[in-house]
């Protein structure tokens, strides 16, 4: 297993599988897995599901298998599998061996065959509607199927019959004789076997039944020598049935299911149900909607894989469902970049600046650091000429007392060059609006080359008009509004109008031609974005804000 910085010590699951092995070891390595359903893509409680399991491998020298729950022809398909697979491997989480519940179709067949002759399970033709009233309820017992009674010939028969596709589905189901009087109701007969005629998208039409996820997945531990089958915790009552499963086809020294808290994060979606509704509708653009918690949305986004998982070794294991708020991300995310990512100038909203001192035609290139944080990042040139563009809110024509930038009269440092003044201010003659500023500079005031003189309080930056790069800029908010939450019919109404703010003419200095997509940068005053990989072109540029410079989480 890679070597990736690993929880605190002090975790209760770690704790408490330590305390299990000290009194009842497994005679078997350590092998924990992660089981997907290839009909969607993971995010960030995927992945924070993901770091449980490997991380719990990684402490006991053992394995972690990938292994792709497989069981419902409807939803399943390749695109999903080869996604998962991709999204696991640029997290930083290589599992040591890939598997899919389809390939035990056969064993788990048997299994059941094993139930049925040893009466711990029967053919039942109650419909859905009829298995639902004779299951009962919380605080009464349920009613015993009339079809319970089935002989053993029978059921054996029965389910061969069903395998072999005589019967339109929902005829009939194979479910476990346990107890309809269980206070717990996972233990009321519950459904194994059910009936579905579609094409499996790797085993094509040879089977027709399907096992149910609680059937197969104890199994399919077992198969793989699974010592902690770890989940989260709506499947706590579900245990009782993974541990009779086992139990019952006596499989020794069973795999142990234990349970953590699911992670959820503020302002975000992780139902697969909405996030399927909202790419269908055209609310998002795709799974990798850099609004979506999805690990691909994360990824286009500009989110690191070393900043999710510092999130969520600090996050540790959990035992109840609980919220992280995304700041606490984005901070661990900030942590990460402001080390090694350039700092650039762009400007979103640009305001025309000549310098009517400046030689006409003339250009110089001015060193810059490329961080203010690692001097290993080095430096590059900048081009310097006589008309540049400004942020439009770094000017004000009637400032407040207070207000250190650029005002008609007063002087500003362009940063990385040379103090200028606004002498003259250009309007449009119909609008009134603020066209262009002509301005002078001084010289002698140089930033870098030695200058020591007078000093003023504003830094503004800027770009060279004559060689700026025109790019698209997004810049993003949170998917949902505050305290907002996405569920029922009225699910539009929870959303963000605001999550998506597109600046289509933003002006970024020459040395942006240098990248690729996923490079990083900072934008000076702006925050840190990304080349987007699915829509730059050469021609047309396209960033994606990651986060805004200011962190809040440690305010919190």
């Amino acid at each position: 297993m890679s070597g990736i910085s690993e929880d605190r010590e002090n975790q209760y699951m770690l704790k408490l599988i330590n305390d299990e092995l000290a009194h009842m070891p497994f005679h078997r390595e350590m092998c924990t897995r992660f089981p997907p359903e290839p009909n969607g893509y993971l995010h960030i409680g995927s992945a924070y599901a993901i770091h449980m399991s490997y991380s719990i491998a990684s402490r006991h020298n053992g394995r972690f298998h990938l292994r792709f729950d497989d069981t419902n022809p409807l939803k399943e398909d390749w695109e999903y599998v080869n996604a998962i697979v991709e999204d696991m491997k640029w997290l930083g989480y290589e599992p040591d061996a890939v598997y899919f519940g389809s390939d035990y179709s056969d064993q788990i067949y048997r299994a059941a065959v094993a139930l049925v002759q040893q009466g711990k399970a029967y053919l039942c033709d109650l419909t859905a509607e009829e298995t639902a009233e004779y299951r009962g309820t919380l605080t009464m017992p349920g009613t015993n199927s009339p079809y319970r009674t089935r002989s053993v010939r029978q059921n054996v028969e029965l389910l061969e019959r069903m395998k072999q596709g005589e019967f339109p589905a929902g005829a009939k189901v194979l479910r476990a004789k346990i107890d309809m009087a269980s206070p717990n109701m996972n233990l009321r007969d519950p459904v194994l076997y059910r009936i579905i005629h579609a094409t499996h998208y790797r085993t094509g039409d040879s089977w027709c039944i399907y096992p149910m996820y609680d059937f197969a997945h104890p199994i399919q531990d077992a198969i793989e020598g699974i010592t902690y089958s770890l989940c989260s915790v709506e499947f706590k009552d579900h245990r009782p049935l993974y541990e009779w499963v086992l139990h019952e086809l006596g499989y020794t020294e069973p795999p142990r299911q234990r349970e953590f808290g699911r992670l959820h994060i503020t302002g975000a979606v992780t139902s697969k149900r909405y996030i399927r509704a909202m790419v269908d509708e055209g609310v998002v653009d795709g799974w990798d909607d850099p609004r979506l918690p999805t690990l691909k949305g994360l990824r286009r986004r500009g989110y690191t894989p070393e900043s999710i998982r510092s999130f969520i070794r600090e996050i540790g294991s959990i035992r109840v469902h609980s919220t992280a708020h995304l700041a606490l991300l984005d901070h661990h995310l900030r942590q990460d970049l402001k080390t090694k990512t350039v700092g650039v100038m762009a400007v979103l909203h640009p305001l025309k600046v000549v310098i009517t001192n400046y030689q006409a035609g003339g250009m110089e290139l001015l060193e810059l650091d490329n961080s203010s944080e690692n001097r290993q990042l080095g430096t590059r040139e900048v081009p310097f000429a006589q008309t540049i563009y400004i942020e439009r809110d770094d000017f004000m024509e009637h400032p407040p007392a207070g207000y250190y930038r650029l005002s008609p009269g007063t002087e500003v440092r362009l940063k990385g060059a040379y103090f200028i003044r606004c002498d003259e201010v250009v309007k449009d003659p119909q609008t009134g609006e603020i066209m262009e500023l002509r301005c002078t500079y001084d010289p002698l005031t140089r930033s870098g080359a030695g200058f020591t003189g007078r000093k003023v309080k504003g830094t503004i930056h800027w770009v060279s008009a004559a060689h700026a790069v025109r790019a698209e800029v997004r810049l993003y908010e949170p998917l949902l509004l505050e305290n907002a939450s996405i569920q029922g019919e009225d699910w539009r109404s929870g959303l963000n109008p605001h999550s998506l703010t597109v600046v289509k003419q933003a002006l970024l200095e020459p040395f942006i031609h240098s990248a690729t997509p996923e490079n990083t940068f900072q934008f000076i005053r702006h925050g840190y974005f990304v080349l987007d990989r699915k829509d730059s072109t050469a021609e047309k540029p396209v960033f994606n804000r990651i986060v805004p410079l200011k962190d809040s989480w440690t305010k919190r």
